[in-house]
């Protein structure tokens, strides 16, 4: 809408908050995308995306009209926290899904070293080829794993932005892209996929 442009999705969510349901329509135009692909990506169900899509905007209506809402420069990373939250409690409530994590005393401090860091260089220098196979990949990953790929490597987040909007510990999410990592290396060997790393 030509009376929007040009505003941010904060002023716009501020406007809302005042009464303006048509500045609330422009940033749900503008954002539905990008949350709707994060969801399916997390979910990989249409249907389920679907329902946490609806459920995510329920509570951000809600949360903005009670005031839970101040303009920090970040309504992406607000909303995409929300959504993190409705797709945990999703996860929760489903009593066949058995997923795996790291064991709380799991402590990835003492691998401060160049070898780690060295290794996280070397993943972010992937060919788009690569990328594509290891986008196949990713879908065999536990929703935390998946989940962290994703933010790292498609919302180009860091893995203190990770951290917050998981709500879980920079060594929790260093954690799980360290096992992401790990089992997607396992699945390119077994079924014969070249990694071919950039130097």
């Amino acid at each position: 809408m030509k009376k929007f442009e040009g505003m941010t999705d904060e002023a716009l969510a501020l406007l809302y908050v005042e009464g303006d349901n048509k500045a609330f329509d422009e940033l749900l135009a503008r954002t539905q995308n990008k949350l709707f692909t994060y969801i399916m990506f997390v979910v990989r169900d249409h249907d389920t995306a679907d329902d946490i899509f609806q459920e995510t905007f329920v509570k951000v209506i809600t949360k903005l009209q009670m005031g839970q809402y101040t303009d920090s420069g970040k309504f992406q990373f607000w909303l995409t926290r929300i959504a993190h939250n409705v797709i945990m409690d999703w996860y929760r409530a489903q009593h066949n899904e058995h997923i795996i994590e790291p064991t709380e005393d799991n402590d990835l401090s003492n691998l401060r070293g160049a070898s780690v860091m060295d290794t996280y260089r070397e993943t972010e220098m992937v060919n788009e080829q690569v990328l594509r196979d290891v986008k196949k990949m990713m879908n065999a990953l536990p929703a935390p794993q998946r989940e962290v790929v994703y933010m790292r490597y498609y919302q180009q987040l860091s893995f203190k932005e990770i951290a917050e909007l998981t709500g879980v510990s920079i060594n929790t999410s260093l954690g799980r892209m360290r096992y992401a990592l790990m089992n997607m290396r396992r699945m390119a060997k077994e079924h014969k996929i070249e990694l071919a790393l950039q130097s």
